[in-house]
C-alpha cells in the first residue's frame, strides 16, 4: 500500500514541479506575443502532448514570431520553410549529392534538408503542391524521411507548426484530410483585442523590444511529454470523449440533423488526440488529472478539421464551430 502511495505522491510533485515550469514558458512567451493567450495555450498542448498545429489565420497576426519565441523558450532549434507552388520534396527533406575524393572514388552523401530540426514552422502550407506535402506528411507522421531508399531519423522532440491563410486561397492546393488528420490541433488565430493591440504597439515599436528567455530544453521538453501520458484520466472524461466523438459520426450519431449536416465525421486518431490534449492542458494549468471541462474547452480544435459539412449544411449557412458547439450541449 506504501509503495502505492510513494508512486502518487512522486508522479503529484513530478507534475507540480512541471506546471511551474510551463507556467514559466508561457509567461516568457507572453512578453512577446500579445493578445494571443488561447493560440499559446494550445500550441503550447499541441506541443506537450507530442503533436503537431496548424495555425489558420490572415497575415500579420504574429504567427511567425510565435514559433520563433517558442524555440527559443522551449530551446528547441528551429527553421522555416516558405511553402510556394515550386518547391520540391527535396528542398524540405533533403538530397544526395555525387562526390569524388582525392582518390578519384565517387560516392553520395547525403545533405539533410531543412526538416531535420525541432520545430518546424511550414509558411502556407498549401501553396506547396500535392507531392511536396506528402513528403511533409511522412516527416510528422514517421519522425523520419526517406531518401533515395534510405531512412533518416529526425531529431527529437520533433514537431510542425504550420500557417495557413484562410482568405487568399487562388493559387493553393487543399491539404488532403489524411495530412489534416496528422494535426494534433487547428488551432484559429483571430485578432488581438483593442487593449492587448495597444500594448503591443507600445512594446513593438520603440527602440528597445521585449526578449523571450529560454526556459526549458529539448530534454526537459521530452520529460514533459512522457509526464503527460502518465497523468491519471477520470471514467467520466473518458466517457465525455467516446460520446463526442463518436456522436459527430454520421454512422454511429443519434441525431438525425447530424446525419443531415455531417458528410464524414472524425476518425479514432480524434479521439486519441482529444485523449492526449486534456492531459496536456490539464499539466499546462498545474491540474493532477483533466475534467470534462477540458473536453469542451479542446473540442473545437480537435473536430474542425477532423469534419466535412454536406452541401445542405453549406446552403443552410451552418459552420463548423456551430455544429461542434451543439455537440458539446450535453457535456455543459
Amino acid at each position: 500500500m506504501s509503495n502505492v502511495s510513494d508512486t502518487a505522491d512522486v508522479l503529484v510533485g513530478e507534475i507540480e514541479a512541471a506546471g511551474e515550469r510551463i507556467a514559466q514558458v508561457r509567461h516568457e512567451v507572453g512578453r512577446v506575443i500579445f493578445g494571443q493567450e488561447s493560440v499559446i495555450d494550445e500550441v503550447l498542448i499541441t506541443i506537450l502532448a507530442g503533436g503537431h498545429a496548424l495555425l489558420v489565420g490572415v497575415p500579420g497576426l504574429a504567427k511567425t514570431r510565435l514559433v520563433e519565441t517558442l524555440s527559443k523558450v522551449l530551446g528547441l532549434n528551429e527553421r522555416r520553410i516558405q511553402f510556394t507552388p515550386d518547391l520540391m520534396p527535396a528542398d524540405i527533406t533533403g538530397s544526395e549529392v555525387l562526390e569524388e575524393d582525392e582518390t578519384g572514388r565517387r560516392s553520395f552523401r547525403f545533405i539533410p534538408g531543412p526538416v531535420f530540426c525541432q520545430l518546424l514552422m511550414a509558411d502556407e502550407i498549401n501553396r506547396a503542391s500535392p507531392r511536396t506535402q506528402s513528403a511533409l506528411l511522412q516527416a510528422m507522421q514517421e519522425k523520419q524521411v526517406s531518401v533515395a531508399g534510405t531512412r533518416h531519423p529526425l531529431p527529437a522532440p520533433f514537431h510542425v507548426l504550420a500557417t495557413q491563410n484562410p482568405i487568399e486561397q487562388e493559387g493553393t492546393y487543399p491539404l488532403p484530410e489524411a495530412q489534416l488528420d496528422r494535426f494534433l490541433l487547428q488551432i484559429d488565430v483571430s485578432y488581438p483585442d483593442r487593449e492587448a493591440e495597444k500594448s503591443m504597439l507600445l512594446a513593438t515599436t520603440g527602440s528597445v523590444e521585449a526578449k523571450a528567455q529560454a526556459v526549458m530544453n529539448g530534454n526537459e521538453l521530452i520529460a514533459a511529454q512522457q509526464l503527460v501520458r502518465r497523468l491519471p484520466v477520470g471514467e467520466s472524461v473518458l466517457d465525455a470523449i467516446l460520446n463526442l466523438v463518436r456522436g459527430a459520426r454520421p454512422e454511429t450519431s443519434t441525431s438525425a440533423n447530424l446525419k443531415d449536416h455531417v458528410a464524414w465525421g472524425p476518425g479514432p486518431r480524434a479521439s486519441q488526440a482529444l485523449m492526449l490534449a486534456v492531459r496536456a492542458r490539464a499539466l499546462l494549468q498545474g491540474r493532477l488529472a483533466p475534467s470534462v471541462d477540458d473536453v469542451v474547452a479542446l473540442a473545437p480544435p480537435v473536430l474542425r478539421h477532423r469534419m466535412a459539412l454536406t452541401f445542405a449544411a453549406r446552403a443552410d449557412g451552418i459552420g463548423i464551430d456551430a455544429l461542434i458547439d451543439r455537440l458539446l450541449v450535453p457535456l455543459r
